[in-house]
């Protein structure tokens, strides 16, 4: 095997991670435009509903961090081809649910068992390819993880509408048969390991991760509904997060056989690289989660204009990403992470221009900028954050990596929906100060207003109370683009923030791309 092309075995072993880690990551995001559909199909509140992504979502941060130590204890392959057989069959239950507890247990299900395929899929790529060629395979994995969240509404919209919202969970299906089909054709069998038997099982370990991570997912999926800190129940669920994780990342640290290495975080890169990634992971999901909101509630979109208004940037993602897998190891790769987060910093402010005027040509650019921007970020911080790292400590990493971009995710879709909440109110405040009733302005305005209402109902007698209404619509409307152009700004400002943690980075030795062969 020479150092310039991979075998077809290899590109085998590439394809099925990749298939893999991507039904794992199209299913965080494609319910959320089925919610609706569910509801009214099971009969459940929205709050109630909800729970078909809180339950994933909960489920997959807690198996995360445990991936490696599943593997180690039952095989990398045999684990990795158990998550593939158990989420497939767990997305079968979940299409075929007749009601909603049914549901949400099988969508817990399908979390716990999809959570170990996003990890063990990067950790299987860094493993099966040689180090000159980690650009290429991680540009592969790259672009499963960034399009992947933004093709899921587009992909759920499109079965909901005509096949029925069961139709998102049993399109998981043939995939799910063909991954496993090939990774039983083309893994490597595992190695046996003569001290897997007697490994102590750190239950105690297992049950804090639970409770803690598993906690702090809930307290950020559910905070918002129930009024973050308002709220007795979310006021103690804090107060046990709080007490839990340092509990967990003590014991860990004590024990000889943890269920969750955190040693590995001695790695300079692992511990920078994830910090950012924890940055990444808000600039990745949270912008995905705030601009369809934009679209929809503030320009008026429908979801299929909403999921094609998304498209271009997910296109200019993969196009990106398989470009610069081939030239990634002629440059430094914290020169590419500063450079994306520079530019990060410039699309955000493009994006908090925006007026009640956008038109979809003005959208586009700057989503497809910020698809360009997030893999000049994302495949060289892989790279730069795994790579440094020696092959026992591959699949522990990868674990914890991935971990902190899906937690980026969770903070930033709730510190960006706290921070829109609040300045929906200060702006609001702030423009009805301003309409004094006395102003010229204000009454040529609403005369207008009460004209037009006239003429779309004459003699209906309620032209003024209309008019003020619509005029209350536009001062909300308004308040609105400012407010969304604040979380923009807020976004920026973060990426721009994270830029120094580069330097704690470790400069890639030459031709070293990655750690193993």
């Amino acid at each position: 095997m020479t150092a310039e092309k991979l075998s077809l075995r290899q590109w085998a072993i590439v394809m099925t991670a990749s298939i893999g880690a991507l039904l794992e990551v199209i299913d965080t995001s494609i319910t959320n435009v089925a919610l609706i559909n569910i509801q009214a199909n099971l009969g459940a509140t929205l709050a109630e509903v909800g729970w078909v992504v809180t339950g994933y979502a909960m489920a997959s941060v807690v198996m995360i961090p445990l991936s490696d130590w599943l593997s180690e204890l039952f095989g990398q392959r045999g684990y990795f081809i158990w998550c593939l057989i158990g989420f497939t069959a767990a997305s079968v239950l979940c299409g075929l649910a007749p009601n909603l507890i049914t549901l949400v247990l099988a969508r817990i299900l399908q979390g716990l068992l999809g959570g170990g395929l996003l990890p063990k899929a990067q950790a299987i790529m860094f493993q099966a390819v040689p180090k000159a060629l980690q650009g290429m395979t991680q540009a592969v994995f790259g672009i499963v993880v960034l399009t992947g969240p933004a093709l899921g509404p587009t992909l759920g919209g499109y079965l909901t509408d005509s096949l029925g919202w069961r139709w998102i969970f049993f399109i998981n299906l043939p995939f799910g048969l063909l991954a496993v089909l090939m990774a039983l054709s083309f893994m490597p069998a595992d190695q046996p390991k003569l001290n897997s038997i007697q490994r102590r099982v750190d239950w105690l370990g297992i049950l804090l991760l639970t409770i803690s991570l598993g906690g702090l997912q809930l307290l950020l999926e559910q905070g918002h509904q129930y009024d973050w800190f308002e709220n007795a129940g979310i006021r103690q669920l804090a107060l046990l997060v709080a007490v839990t994780l340092p509990v967990f990342v003590g014991w860990e640290l004590s024990q000889r056989q943890p269920a969750v290495d955190l040693r590995v975080l001695r790695h300079r890169s692992l511990a920078a690289g994830s910090v950012f990634s924890l940055v990444l992971g808000l600039g990745l999901y949270g912008t995905i989660f705030v601009v369809p909101i934009f679209a929809q509630s503030v320009l008026g979109y429908t979801a299929t204009q909403t999921g094609m208004l998304m498209l271009p940037g997910a296109i200019a993602s993969a196009l990106t990403m398989a470009m610069l897998g081939k030239l990634i190891n002629r440059f430094d790769p914290r020169l590419l992470i500063a450079s994306g987060a520079g530019l990060m910093v410039v699309t955000m402010a493009q994006l908090a221009t925006l007026s009640s005027d956008t038109g979809e040509d003005s959208l586009y650019w700057p989503l497809i900028f910020r698809g360009v921007t997030t893999v000049m970020m994302f495949l060289p911080l892989s790279l730069a954050t795994l790579g440094p790292l020696p092959k026992q400590d591959v699949g522990a990493g990868s674990g914890f990596y991935n971990l902190t971009r899906q937690l980026g995710g969770s903070f930033g879709i709730a510190a960006l929906t706290v921070v829109l909440d609040h300045q929906l109110v200060v702006h609001r405040s702030q423009l009805v100060a301003h309409l004094v009733v006395t102003r010229p302005e204000l009454q040529q305005r609403l005369w207008q207003l009460q004209e037009m209402m006239q003429q779309l109902a004459p003699g209906g007698g309620r032209a003024r109370d209309q008019a003020l209404h619509l005029l209350s619509q536009q001062v909300d409307r308004q308040a609105a683009l400012l407010a969304y152009g604040d979380v923009f700004r807020l976004v920026g400002l973060v990426f721009l923030l994270a830029i120094p943690l580069v330097l704690f980075l470790e400069r890639p030795q030459p031709q070293a791309a990655a750690p193993l062969h």
